[in-house]
């Protein structure tokens, strides 16, 4: 905070005889330092204070008092749009206006008695304006005689909410439970990305990789991959080059190889700290547009702001009304993505292609915003169930608050069943490390519980473009079979392969010549204008037609005098 002395020499000079006249103090003829002296001293003698704390009315007393019990500070806008705004004006002005008079609000009624100060402080976000009472000036303002602290703001039209009450009807409550489904997800976009390298398009996967995964996906919401593939981003697990994704393989292990508690727990963390899930960029109906403050955008913080706020306004284990959430967040930090308060600077359209911009807009950006993160990722990650207009908390998401230690429940590790025509069906609770790696020697079934694979030629060639040999799918599948032999038509597949594509057969569609002698073939073979359209011999009477010739070849023979039968 800052003093009295600070707080003057940073006042416009045109002031300080208004104060000087407020304060009853004379400072004519004195130079800039003494006067201020001479001010600040006036203003910290508690009898001249106690005049100046009587000469407001009771609003101004209950705005002053309401700014002393938050700390002596507030963001300018947020006070702004409790009491009003503070004209700057000159000598000239001040003259012909008198606003230490004839006040156009609450805050300008305390600024021009010099009773709040206008500064600067600095925050995550950077600099941002500030009203605050002068820390020295605070003892000696008489503001025990009406119990400040047990105040609420005035002039709101509505109390501050300490806590949020749990919903009473449940009755049209249709809950959505929460899982944990976005590890299994997770799991699953880390092998694509193993196999594929797909394109990335700015912070998330290219449109036609994006349509390719979604089939694979436990839950396939496209906007739930653009999520998924910004966190594991932020989790290091993956990393861009050269405009590809490329999986980080030790951090990737290490993930894969954890319990599903402490892999929940690693995203939902990740999510919290992450500077790439622009969550803004992601709310339905909202179109942020590159320029100005929004470049400098850093969604953690916001992030930060409403878990801190969160962990003390909802129940811990009932339900509770979203639209209360967010209306409790609008009365008690309003500016929590705008830490200036700015409302006018970000260019945001809706779907109707219009401009929201000022606080009348709040609704509509931020309140949209904290619905999204609440019925969009927190349900994601398995934080809270979801319902209409409604939420609760899960044992994760209270742990994810701080409200409780992390939860360890125990795992029951599923078997994976392997079919003896090569079906590989995989549980959810079979470990994502050993589904990740059966991913990555097998052609992709239907995603569910369980997941199917087939091994297959076609996914033993692409475990082979990976370093991965029919030797160590052999030791895998030993391993996951408990040592019980390996279906004997997989061990000759894998046998086959073992010293490459040897075993690969081809079927086509051929269009095929067939003669009744072979003297016939041969003499249509001996006939440069017909040989040309013709491929291999298939006998002493049959040759293959080339593809697209036999139309041509047709023709070319009723005018060498041979009959065509077709």
């Amino acid at each position: 905070m800052t003093n009295i002395i600070r707080t003057l020499q940073d006042t416009d000079r045109a002031l300080l005889p208004i104060l000087a006249k407020l304060w009853d103090t004379n400072i004519a003829g004195l130079d800039n330092d003494k006067q201020i002296a001479a001010l600040a001293g006036a203003m910290l003698d508690e009898a001249r204070a106690k005049r100046v704390w009587d000469s407001l009315d009771d609003a101004q007393r209950g705005a002053l008092q309401m700014l002393i019990g938050a700390g002596g500070k507030m963001q300018m806008a947020k006070f702004g749009r409790l009491f009003g705004e503070i004209r700057q004006m000159g000598a000239a002005k001040i003259e012909r206006e008198k606003p230490h008079e004839n006040p156009q609000s609450i805050a300008e009624a305390l600024f021009y008695r010099g009773l709040v100060a206008q500064g600067f402080e600095l925050s995550d976000a950077g600099s941002r304006v500030i009203i605050y009472v002068p820390d020295d000036l605070l003892p000696v303002l008489p503001v025990h005689q009406t119990g400040y602290s047990n105040l609420k703001a005035p002039a709101t039209g509505r109390d501050e909410p300490i806590s949020i009450e749990p919903l009473a009807d449940l009755d049209d409550i249709q809950p959505q439970p929460a899982d944990t489904s976005a590890v299994d997800d997770v799991t699953t976009l880390l092998a694509y990305v193993q196999l594929h390298s797909p394109l990335v398009e700015g912070a998330t996967l290219a449109a036609d990789d994006r349509a390719a995964l979604l089939p694979y996906l436990l839950r396939p919401e496209d906007e739930r991959v653009t999520f998924l593939f910004a966190l594991v981003l932020s989790a290091g697990l993956v990393e861009i080059q050269t405009g590809r994704a490329y999986t980080k393989r030790a951090e990737t292990r290490r993930w894969l190889s954890a319990g599903r508690p402490a892999q929940v727990r690693e995203l939902a963390e990740g999510w919290h700290e992450s500077h790439i899930c622009r969550d803004l960029w992601h709310v339905p109906g909202l179109h942020p547009e590159p320029g100005g403050d929004l470049d400098d955008y850093d969604p953690a913080i916001p992030r930060d702001t409403v878990f801190g706020l969160m962990a003390t306004l909802v129940p811990r284990q009932e339900w509770w009304s979203l639209d209360d959430f967010i209306e409790a967040i609008k009365v008690l930090e309003p500016d929590f993505q705008r830490p200036d308060g700015d409302y006018e600077s970000w260019y945001i359209r809706n779907d109707a292609d219009d401009y929201l911009k000022g606080f009348e807009s709040w609704d509509a950006v931020e309140g949209a915003l904290l619905e999204y993160y609440v019925t969009g990722p927190m349900h994601w990650l398995g934080l809270v169930d979801r319902a209409e207009d409604a939420a609760r908390l899960t044992a994760y998401g209270r742990a994810f608050l701080g409200q409780i230690p992390w939860p360890q429940p125990p795992e029951q590790d599923d078997k994976m069943i392997v079919g003896t025509d090569g079906t590989l069906l995989v549980p959810r609770r079979v470990s994502r490390v050993d589904r990740f790696q059966v991913a990555r020697f097998t052609t992709w079934g239907a995603a569910g519980d369980p997941y199917t694979y087939k091994l297959d030629g076609e996914g033993i060639q692409r475990a082979a473009d990976q370093g991965i040999n029919t030797g160590h799918i052999a030791n895998f599948l030993s391993r996951v079979l408990e040592d019980k032999p390996i279906p004997p038509a997989i061990t000759q597949l894998l046998e086959n392969w073992r010293g490459g594509p040897t075993a690969v057969v081809s079927l086509e569609h051929l269009a095929v010549l067939r003669t009744t002698a072979p003297e016939t073939l041969e003499k249509i073979l001996d006939t440069p204008g017909l040989r040309r359209y013709l491929g291999a011999r298939l006998g002493p009477m049959a040759v293959v037609v080339r593809g697209d010739q036999w139309d041509t070849l047709h023709d070319a023979l009723g005018e060498h005098g041979f009959q065509v039968e077709m």
